[in-house]
């Protein structure tokens, strides 16, 4: 195979000439990434020092502290992760995610984890597409379905509590873009993530199968907390707050970058009218004040099953404004509804300027207009 290496000058020349001999590879260069105090002039590693890979098919790194600090490894193997090569060391080897094929357009919303707004960008993804096209959803989870599964309407609250007492998780992420986005959305499930996004089972690619069947202009592909669905999309949007380490990857093979709270907020929208007393269940740090309802109780629990039981044993309301997320249908819904009380489903909304130009240029040109 044939190997480009990462060197330093921290290193004796004639010490790497040897380890690049004895390394079951081919090596058509070395990158020269910093170091003096082992060289004296122009080191000589028997192969030439180069600036890119050229044409090999892996990265071994055989430099070491202090040239390369772990973070400035996880750039360099962001870097070539995002050219489709792996990039090893003496114990550690990254191996780029493998992307299926895809034949229709599309476009992949991914994140850096949970909490993000991953899966709010991408509903606003799909409504936006869906003014002037027809727009399928393909969403994987950790609560997913065994099967992919198509979601062809939208849930109403009493199909979601129904799942939730047939032991399915009724708030997972296909299910919150089918209620709130009302475009057909397929679940998928996944296990395990890895550091450069990679699942270490998913079901997404039959998804895929299923999603093309239908015949749509666009696909929209949500990914679940850090983890990239396998296939080849069009285009990705990352959400990231932070673009260390391997998200450095994940920047790089995305079309668009959105960062919470610089390039975009989240708003709640409620999807009914709010009446009486409200209470409101959210799983992040969601904002109440701009609500026209008399806001009696806010919590931000949704995602902490320890802590709602005692929270909503103290909450006295009519309504229950509630994201569609974690504990919202099996625990806060089945609490509202055994005291008498409404419940409405809360959106989160994308805010804004500018925002939609800026997805809308990477749809495919053949279904652009």
């Amino acid at each position: 195979m044939r190997a480009v290496g990462i060197v330093d000058g921290e290193h004796y020349p004639d010490v790497v000439r040897s380890a690049l001999a004895e390394l079951p590879y081919e090596f058509v260069g070395v990158i020269l990434v910093g170091g003096t105090e082992k060289l004296r002039g122009a080191p000589d590693y028997g192969v030439p020092i180069v600036e890119e890979p050229g044409d090999a098919e892996i990265v071994v790194d055989l430099s070491d502290e202090p040239v390369l600090t772990p973070e400035l490894r996880l750039a360099l193997a962001s870097r070539f992760l995002a050219l489709g090569l792996p990039y090893v060391g003496a114990d550690f080897r990254f191996d780029p995610p493998t992307f299926h094929p895809f034949e229709l357009p599309s476009i992949a919303v991914i994140g850096t984890g949970k909490r993000v707004g991953k899966t709010a960008v991408a509903g606003h993804v799909a409504r936006l597409l869906a003014r002037e096209r027809s727009v399928v959803v393909v969403a994987m989870g950790r609560g997913g379905p065994a099967e992919p599964e198509l979601v062809a309407t939208p849930p109403t609250l009493d199909d979601l509590l129904a799942l939730a007492r047939s032991g399915r998780h009724a708030a997972s992420d296909h299910l919150e873009t089918a209620v709130l986005a009302r475009v057909p959305t397929i679940g998928c499930r996944r296990a395990g993530g890895g550091m450069a996004g990679a699942p270490f089972a998913s079901n997404v690619l039959e998804g895929a199968r299923l999603a093309a069947t239908l015949s749509p202009d666009v696909v929209v592909f949500d990914g679940s907390g850090a983890a990239i669905p396998p296939i080849a999309t069009s285009a990705r949007i990352l959400v990231a707050h932070d673009l260390t380490g391997l998200n450095a990857y994940r920047a790089l093979v995305s079309d668009l970058v959105l960062k919470p709270g610089e390039d975009f907020s989240l708003r709640l929208r409620a999807t009914g009218p709010l009446e009486g007393r409200v209470a409101v269940f959210t799983a992040g740090p969601a904002a109440t004040e701009h609500l026209a309802a008399d806001v009696v109780h806010v919590s931000h629990n949704l995602a902490r099953r320890d802590l709602l039981a005692d929270e909503l044993a103290c909450v006295d309301a009519d309504t229950y404004l509630v994201e569609l997320k974690a504990a919202a249908i099996d625990v806060v819904a089945e609490h509202a509804l055994a005291r008498g009380a409404r419940v409405v489903f809360a959106d989160n909304e994308v805010v804004a300027a500018g925002i939609d130009e800026k997805i809308l240029a990477l749809v495919p040109q053949v279904v652009r207009a």
